[in-house]
């Protein structure tokens, strides 16, 4: 059986997946080595530090925490007990429904989630400073379109 041709679509795929384990890596090693923090444990202080923010300081539980995520993470409870081990988060019981439990931000994961995002956005220009702010803009906008009409797969052995 001959191999089947790979189409542009194909080599779009593989090149895309290819920047983002690369690029996401050396995000991996940053965070790592200056904050001992996981990609998924930033996305949490991140995640923490816009509701804050934007949503009257309210705080966030497990779920809509989980919710936010990048990335799926079986265990955001596992992840939220790190996080406050380390002093980076805290978690509290509601007053008006006691089964409710929310997590903030505390000062020192301020703190931390402020020095990582210079480090990180330098790691960002780094990464693309080849490319032009127009080749940036463009393939932003590449990027958003095809995120914008994801595909069901097709049926086994169904051609596209």
């Amino acid at each position: 059986m001959a191999p089947v041709e790979q189409s542009p679509a194909h080599d779009v795929f593989l090149a895309v997946q290819r920047l983002a384990q690369q690029q996401g890596a050396q995000v991996s090693e940053l965070l790592k080595a200056h904050g001992g923090l996981s990609a998924a444990q930033f996305n949490v202080l991140r995640i923490l530090r816009g509701a804050e923010s934007g949503e009257g300081g309210e705080g966030l539980t497990c779920g809509e925490i989980g919710e936010r995520l990048l990335a799926y993470v079986p265990d955001v409870t596992r992840l939220l007990d790190r996080l406050e081990k380390q002093n980076l988060i805290r978690r509290s019981r509601e007053r008006a429904d006691r089964r409710v439990v929310t997590s903030r931000l505390t000062p020192l994961g301020a703190d931390l989630l402020s020095d990582l995002d210079v480090r990180v956005n330098n790691l960002h220009h780094a990464q693309f400073e080849h490319l032009s702010a127009d080749q940036l803009a463009a393939l932003l906008r590449l990027i958003q379109t095809a995120a914008q009409h994801p595909q069901s797969p097709p049926t086994q052995g169904e051609p596209r």
